[in-house]
């Protein structure tokens, strides 16, 4: 079965590692660089941003604002951790700004922080042992409808599972693991 929905965000850690000629669909996709380990170089980066262009691919840095405007990407991705407000600022200079979240307070601050998506986890259950519990669908339909920002479920997601995210009242959805295992699998099944 096919995953229908609006926008579909995609978590990477090296661009090397990530191909954007699995991406069919214009305009649905999002790419969120966190590059937690090795650093690219600037010129690599460039090269990945101008590829997202040319397939119509947004791209997000996580947490790195000098990035964010040296390689002029889409917008800017915070990180249920990172605390700071005057990210806020980011917004008014036109850049997109997404954030994510693990509880309702997190949401808040993240509404404070210029967020207007907010990725929200974790949907199902996942296999890490340091993370437990998770919301299930129910929960996050609640939670979403309370919510004065559009949120974006992740956590489980797998293709096992997709056909339940018709349920699930987003109009995205978030994906990181699958996409680091099996990429392929998972794109071809969302338009």
């Amino acid at each position: 079965m096919l995953m229908f929905k609006k926008k579909y965000y995609l978590f990477i850690d090296n661009t090397r590692e990530f191909n954007l000629n699995l991406i069919k669909k214009r305009k649905k996709f999002n790419v969120i660089y966190r590059n937690q380990g090795n650093k690219e170089k600037i010129e690599a980066l460039e090269v990945f941003r101008n590829n997202c262009r040319r397939n119509g691919v947004n791209l997000y840095i996580a947490n790195d604002t000098k990035l964010l405007i040296k390689i002029n990407a889409d917008g800017l991705y915070i990180s249920a951790h990172n605390k700071n407000l005057l990210l806020s600022s980011y917004s008014k200079k036109g850049y997109s700004v997404i954030g994510a979240a693990h509880d309702e307070k997190e949401i808040d601050l993240k509404i404070k922080q210029g967020c207007r998506v907010v990725i929200f986890s974790r949907l199902f259950e996942t296999a890490y042992p340091y993370k437990q519990g998770f919301l299930g669908v129910q929960k996050f339909n609640k939670i979403s409808l309370r919510s004065q920002v559009e949120l974006v479920p992740l956590g489980g997601i797998n293709v096992k599972n997709l056909n339940k995210l018709n349920t699930v009242k987003a109009k995205s959805f978030a994906c990181l693991s699958a996409i680091k295992k099996k990429p392929a699998n998972i794109i071809n099944r969302l338009f």
